[in-house]
């Protein structure tokens, strides 16, 4: 999906904010929902909120095309995930490509307490704080210490029941919070908050 696109910077993955935030997303729902919604402790910012009462069951996941050929194609080493704890069960997944060609899968989740290798799929426990949370991740670091391999790129992204997600974006380098665009940060001052909604209502309506 991103082969193609000059990759240099920070590329987003997903914004709740956008006007079609799951364009590249698909969505899978059993006793749970995924809406989005305005959240007031990130100053009535927009966030999809994502619940079920299986965290297996209830998630979205990008590319929407499910064949296994299907990849995103970005080949940015670290990983940002913005998101509210519901205080609830959670997990998120990140399948890479290694430089064998091969695929792994790591597995975030709050309600693991080891990390696990196996040939093909990492589970690491994530600890969390309330509200909300800015997580990061270098892929290529990952890589290398679960398997010896290079990180080539990333294919698919899936975030699971439950949580607040407001957005997910990848970069070359790691980004100070004064280097990030205000859009980019944890919690975003109110007033410039409103000036920047603002600013993508009149760029829409020109």
């Amino acid at each position: 999906m991103f082969s193609n696109t000059y990759q240099q910077g920070l590329l987003t993955a997903f914004f709740a904010g956008g006007s079609k935030p799951l364009a590249i997303w698909k969505t899978n729902v059993r006793e749970g929902h995924v809406k989005r919604v305005s959240d007031e402790d990130a100053n009535g910012s927009l966030a999809l909120e994502i619940v079920a009462s299986n965290v297996a069951t209830t998630f979205i996941t990008s590319p929407p095309d499910l064949s296994p050929t299907a990849s995103l194609g970005i080949r940015l080493p670290w990983i940002y995930i913005i998101f509210k704890n519901l205080n609830r069960y959670f997990s998120f997944e990140i399948q890479v490509l290694d430089e064998t060609n091969t695929r792994r899968r790591f597995r975030m989740s709050n309600y693991q307490s080891t990390t696990r290798i196996r040939p093909f799929t990492c589970t690491m426990p994530l600890a969390l704080n309330k509200n909300w949370n800015q997580v990061q991740f270098n892929l290529e670091d990952f890589v290398r210490k679960a398997y010896n391999t290079g990180y080539v790129e990333t294919q698919r992204l899936q975030v699971h029941a439950n949580c607040r997600l407001r957005r997910i974006f990848f970069s070359s380098r790691v980004y100070t919070a004064s280097e990030l665009p205000i859009e980019y940060k944890l919690i975003i001052p109110k007033s410039k908050l409103q000036k920047s909604e603002q600013k993508r209502t009149e760029e829409k309506n020109a």
